[in-house]
């Protein structure tokens, strides 16, 4: 048995529809595909006798579990997810969704978007409601001062634009409610 880990703290349960749309496609990539895939593999493998020493059954065991893992966690996260289908009403406060412009002390600028656990990509700016950052965020206007604790100390930044980008709201979706 391992170690005992206490559960972690539960992030935020919003996600953008666009997060909702690529969860549901790797649920049903996972499902359709990959899944059916690694099962006849493994049966072909097990067709060739001995499982205890034939290293593509036990390699495809190990990845149906895996894959069944990741399946049993997107079919729960998924009906338990809130889909944010609209930017909130005072758009002048950064709420999640908000795409937020932001100037460091040395006029540097940084462009982030607060979205929810599943949806994080820094590539692209996109950052967590529940990260550092996003909760210092939330609530702020534009030309509001914070501070903000880095690897680096303690930086200030001014917020200088909140964006709420209209298409991306306005993308179908299966299930899920209006929120936030």
């Amino acid at each position: 048995m391992g170690r005992y880990h206490p559960p972690g703290k539960p992030g935020a349960k919003y996600i953008t529809p666009a997060g909702e749309q690529a969860l549901r496609q790797e649920l049903h990539t996972l499902w359709k595909t990959e899944r059916p895939k690694v099962t006849q593999s493994v049966s072909d493998a097990a067709a060739l006798g001995d499982r205890s020493e034939n290293a593509e059954y036990i390699y495809g065991k190990k990845r149906l579990r895996e894959i069944d893992r990741r399946v049993r966690y997107l079919s729960k996260r998924l009906d338990e997810v809130i889909v944010v289908r609209s930017p909130p009403e005072d758009k002048s406060k950064v709420f999640f969704g908000a795409t937020v412009t932001l100037e460091d002390k040395s006029g540097q600028t940084f462009r982030y978007r607060l979205v929810g656990p599943d949806e994080i990509d820094p590539q692209r700016g996109y950052i967590s409601i529940d990260s550092p950052m996003g909760r210092e965020l939330l609530g702020k206007r534009v030309d509001t001062e914070f501070e903000i604790s880095l690897a680096s100390g303690v930086e200030p930044f001014v917020v200088l634009a909140i964006d709420y980008l209209a298409h991306e709201y306005n993308r179908s979706g299966n299930n899920g409610q209006s929120g936030a």
